[in-house]
């Protein structure tokens, strides 16, 4: 178990590497380049429509425009989310001592966020994709989520929307088949958030220990429940107009496809076994972690 008192020491290495390796989206992106012609901005095996019969039938432009179409929904609930996640941190710091390195932290992810929002909003903006986004009513619910939200489980829930996002970012930073925008948008998130997800994993062991067994269940139910609602939330339906295709017919053909629900257990399998370890997975919420393909 962390010593609570290791918060100040974790909290000035992050701040002391945020100074030293942050960015500027607008400065340290060309938003002007061309996009590269043949080249998808998702893996195309992790297009939802991977592998199914809708797939086969589609021409090999028609892929990649659905892979840039599914890449800016993804981003679009990610800028989402962050939003939830800045009003999240700035509730929690709200109590905090600003003199120390742990609160000071907390602000600076704040300011973390607030780039990459702008930065995923500038890049669906580059691709001329419509906003895209989470279903209305977790639109609506994410509203008392924020404004009550505390604890293990807000902490549990930022991690879910962080790494799951984060483990496809990782595996397209470097792929030279991937449009070199999506590449360098995906990097500059990927070693910022590599601090925002130590900082929210440490606490969130520091927190375990105080939780009884009802408590525990509690959180672990809203853990849960966020992470089904996120990981079903990431493809809008809407997307498959891009195609030709009904977005209730779309839907119905990616949430059947094993390479799409393998694709979401690919997704969750680093968070899922943090969770697991740390006793936040467990009990009757269990079940929906498997309704989401986050656990086989």
């Amino acid at each position: 178990m962390l010593d609570p008192k290791d918060r100040e020491a974790t909290g000035a290495r992050l701040l002391s590497s945020s100074a030293r390796n942050s960015y500027d989206p607008e400065i340290d992106i060309d938003w002007d380049a061309p996009l590269a012609e043949g080249k998808a901005y998702l893996p195309l095996h992790r297009v939802s429509l991977y592998g199914t019969e809708i797939w086969e039938r589609l021409t090999p432009e028609q892929r990649i425009e659905l892979s840039k179409h599914e890449i800016g929904s993804v981003a679009s609930v990610g800028l989402w989310f962050e939003i939830v996640l800045i009003q999240l941190l700035a509730r929690y710091v709200y109590d905090k001592d600003p003199r120390t390195a742990h609160a000071q932290y907390a602000l600076t992810e704040i300011g973390d966020e607030t780039r990459h929002i702008v930065m995923f909003a500038k890049a669906i903006e580059r691709f001329g994709l419509p906003r895209y986004g989470p279903p209305r009513v977790v639109h609506e619910l994410a509203r008392a989520f924020k404004a009550v939200s505390g604890g293990a489980s807000m902490f549990a829930s930022v991690l879910v929307a962080e790494e799951i996002t984060d483990r496809l970012q990782r595996s397209m930073m470097d792929a030279e088949d991937i449009q070199p925008l999506i590449r360098m948008v995906n990097r500059i998130h990927v070693v910022e958030e590599a601090r925002h997800v130590r900082y929210a994993r440490e606490e969130l062991v520091r927190l375990m220990p105080t939780l009884g067994k009802a408590k525990l269940e509690l959180h672990r139910l809203v853990t849960a429940v966020v992470g089904f609602a996120i990981v079903d939330s990431l493809i809008d339906p809407n997307v498959y107009k891009s195609i030709g295709i009904d977005p209730a017919e779309g839907r119905r053909a990616a949430l059947r496809n094993p390479h799409h629900q393998a694709t979401r257990l690919w997704m969750g399998e680093k968070i899922t076994e943090f969770l697991g370890d740390v006793g936040m997975i467990g009990g009757r919420s269990t079940k929906i972690w498997r309704r989401a393909h986050l656990l086989p």
